[in-house]
């Protein structure tokens, strides 16, 4: 028995060799997504991929063996509604929550979450990210916004590829930029050495993000930050590029002795306001999320 599922390829695998890339998309191993090319379970543009093409934008259709459901560990306290709707939710995602579930993810996710909590989302996208138009970082806290009506999930997807929503981030970086506030405008792609980053690289994709200091302290900055692309790690990434890199983000070079300090066990980034038409009526929903308890302690201790 197989599960067929249909996977849309993120700007950051196009170009991969189909094996790396669906290693990439799943969180399988590159052996095991080998095998499961090598006998004919993946198809793009209704061709069966061989494990060394490449890539290309679209969607894959992969057949992967079926497995036995599993239970999926609780989120404590559950997930905050913040906004909701017969149409959307607008959600607070707590750090270690995943989107929705994938191959070698234990973890909870959004999507079993707001289930166990009652909330029925769009019947569109596939079976284990329905209504999912957007994700955010398994490290990453803050808003999202869910599809509950297959309207909805239409408008919201199209919105997100047009770059029509308003995606505010608060970071702390470490150091001082100069200038205060400005433009990053730098291609980011895969790391040349290693396979799990991504980097500023000459044949990266186009990645733009605007950057505001909020309050400076003696070993960092706090930032305010608007995506116009919405790369892989693209603040992580360009605030390294920078020589900046966020508190606590150990994978992209933060100081290990300065995360101990503020107590922070992840990079210090939280998704604090988003902004869109709603997808019925055209209005404005406009949301806002106070920093998680780990975020908001180690921002005192910063300031102290």
């Amino acid at each position: 028995m197989t599960d067929s599922r249909f996977l849309p390829v993120p700007d950051a695998v196009v170009g991969s060799r189909a094996d790396a890339g669906l290693a990439r998309m799943t969180g399988l191993s590159r052996s095991r997504a080998a095998e499961i090319i090598e006998d004919g379970g993946v198809v793009q543009g209704g061709r069966i991929l061989d494990k060394s093409d490449r890539l290309a934008d679209g969607i894959l259709m992969v057949e992967f063996p079926s497995e036995e459901p599993r239970d999926e560990p609780s989120v404590p306290g559950g997930i905050a509604v913040l906004y909701e709707d017969e149409h959307v939710a607008v959600i607070d995602k707590p750090v270690g929550v995943a989107a929705h579930g994938s191959p070698g993810w234990t973890g909870p996710t959004v999507v079993g979450a707001l289930a166990a909590q009652c909330v029925t989302l769009a019947s569109s996208g596939a079976a284990e990210r329905e209504g999912i138009v957007h994700r955010l970082d398994v490290g990453t806290s803050g808003l999202m916004v869910v599809a509950k009506s297959d309207l909805a999930y239409s408008v919201l997807k199209r919105a997100f590829k047009e770059r029509t929503v308003e995606k505010v981030y608060h970071a702390l970086a470490q150091g001082h930029l100069d200038p205060t506030s400005g433009t990053i405008d730098a291609p980011i792609g895969r790391h040349p050495s290693s396979d799990y980053k991504f980097a500023v690289v000459s044949d990266g994709r186009p990645s733009v993000t605007h950057y505001e200091t909020l309050e400076m302290f003696p070993h960092g900055s706090l930032l305010e930050i608007h995506l116009e692309t919405g790369r892989t790690h693209q603040i992580r990434v360009h605030m390294a590029a920078m020589r900046h890199p966020l508190a606590g983000d150990l994978t992209y070079g933060a100081d290990p002795a300065l995360a101990k300090r503020l107590g922070l066990t992840r990079q210090w980034l939280h998704a604090r306001e988003l902004a869109f038409a709603h997808p019925a009526t055209g209005d404005e929903v406009r949301v806002v999320s106070e920093y998680p308890a780990d975020l908001a302690a180690a921002l005192e201790i910063a300031r102290g």
